[in-house]
């Protein structure tokens, strides 16, 4: 009786070693006597055959963060900086992710470092400093084409850091000086130009106005008359000679 008791509680031990339970985010790649399965199992509980002869391979299918460390890069105009950048991947196929690479994350580490180095060894430092996202964006292109055969997906790659020399740090401080006093000398001479201009304009209008021609006047003290008379003609236009008068004479002066 002990003994088969001892059997059933054995039965049913193994019987409950048999039962895995995986997470949401989990997939297992099961190999069956050496042989994987062609599908991986999903969550929930899964029965796998005891005594070896299925053995599971867990693949976590988070958004995995891969720190990349500072990387010594000497750029096309021969000048020697630091890079450190960060790369987001996750697994998009866990069979690959185990049957094609021996261990993705650390090979995903070492591409993705050799991969900086490589893009930003061809530039020059002032484009890495103004086309960082263009930058990321070819690195990431590039480590998602190599990774796609591993079953690994590259979201993201972002550069953290550039360190630079202190010299160069010195350098490009004078160099924001004297663009910053280029700046403002090209400001007070283009006022300079602008107040130059409007007193020329100022100075012409006075003397057009100085030689604009008047209209004749006579005046007397007992009644102030406007001439020419009607029946005199009009001077022509810029001429010096006062009027000519056309009047009839009077009777008394003709006698």
């Amino acid at each position: 009786m002990e003994i088969l008791l001892g059997l059933v509680a054995a039965g049913a031990v193994l019987l409950l070693s048999c039962f895995r339970v995986y997470k949401e985010y989990e997939r297992a790649v099961v190999f069956r006597l050496g042989r994987a399965r062609p599908k991986p199992l999903g969550p929930g509980i899964q029965l796998l055959l005891p005594f070896g002869i299925d053995r599971a391979v867990v693949v976590d299918t988070r958004t995995k963060v891969i720190q990349i460390a500072t990387q010594d890069v000497i750029t096309h105009d021969n000048i020697s900086i630091g890079v450190d950048a960060v790369v987001y991947t996750d697994v998009g196929s866990p069979a690959d992710a185990v049957l094609r690479v021996e261990q993705y994350m650390p090979a995903t580490l070492q591409l993705a470092a050799t991969t900086l180095r490589s893009v930003l060894g061809r530039m020059d430092l002032d484009d890495i400093l103004a086309k960082r996202a263009e930058i990321n964006d070819e690195i990431r292109h590039i480590l998602d084409e190599r990774t796609e055969q591993w079953g690994v997906e590259i979201t993201a790659v972002e550069i953290k850091d550039i360190a630079l020399p202190q010299e160069m740090k010195r350098a490009m401080a004078r160099q924001a000086e004297a663009e910053r006093e280029r700046r403002a000398k090209i400001i007070v001479s283009e006022g300079e130009l602008q107040a130059a201009e409007s007193r020329s304009r100022s100075s012409s209008c006075r003397a057009a106005a100085r030689g604009r021609p008047r209209p004749w006047r006579v005046w007397s003290p007992a009644r102030p008359t406007r001439w020419p008379p009607a029946s005199c003609s009009r001077p022509r236009e810029n001429s010096c000679r006062p009027p000519t008068c056309h009047a009839p004479r009077s009777r008394s002066s003709s006698r």
